[in-house]
């Protein structure tokens, strides 16, 4: 006669054995991948927290370590923040710089305008972040001082601009200032309200830079009273 064999592979003469169980080996991370985890992870909830709305404890428990791996890697979550923030702050310097290429003036307004839209479409998270008011180094890394850092990379250029035309070159900077922080400050707002499209706004947008550029005074003069 012969035996029925088992779903386990033995024969129906003999004992079925348990299984052997499998133990699930976790995958250790390198001390770069982890870094880089914590960061994906910093990024995310100080955009969607802020940094006071943030915890040691939450940026672990969502890497799955204990705390002490945080501060072995940042020494805190202050030194998180401040990485997070310095590398958005390259990759809209980037972005900016890497977009002024065309010769014409009003071609360059434009990139420059869509170079920080296109920022604010692509890296949410990290134009949220950099808009946020945060303790962490006041001095840099602020909003302030990325529209400064932007407005010396058109400094540059609208100082040529200024020569040829006749104007004074030493008044370039207050112009860079005030044409990027116009930029800036309407793509802070785009972030939320989205409307109208991309395109349009960056041509609203060079449309009263241009316009008011084009019809710029050598000597501007105040029309009121006040002087002083």
């Amino acid at each position: 006669m012969i035996d029925d064999v088992a779903t386990d592979g033995s024969t129906s003469g003999e004992k079925s054995k348990p299984a052997p169980t499998r133990r699930t080996r976790r995958v250790r991370m390198t001390g770069k991948e982890r870094r880089e985890q914590l960061l994906d992870i910093g990024r995310t909830l100080f955009a969607d927290k802020g940094f006071e709305g943030t915890s040691v404890e939450e940026i672990a428990a969502r890497a799955g370590v204990s705390k002490p791996v945080v501060y072995e890697h940042f020494g805190g979550k202050e030194g998180l923040y401040a990485v997070v923030v310095d590398r958005e702050m390259r990759q809209l310097l980037d972005l900016v710089t890497g977009a002024l290429t065309a010769g014409h003036p009003r071609e360059l307004l434009e990139q420059a305008a869509f170079a920080l839209l296109d920022y604010i479409e692509t890296y949410t998270d990290g134009f949220r972040i950099l808009v946020r008011d945060s303790p962490v180094a006041q001095s840099t890394g602020t909003f302030a001082s990325l529209i400064s850092d932007i407005a010396t990379q058109v400094e540059d250029i609208l100082g040529l601009e200024f020569k040829a035309r006749g104007f004074d070159p030493k008044l370039a900077p207050l112009y860079a200032q005030a044409l990027v922080g116009m930029v800036a400050l309407t793509g802070q707002w785009w972030l939320d309200v989205r409307k109208p499209k991309k395109a349009e706004v960056a041509a609203h947008l060079v449309n009263l830079a241009w316009h008011g550029l084009e019809n710029l005074e050598s000597k501007p003069r105040l029309i009121g009273h006040r002087r002083s």
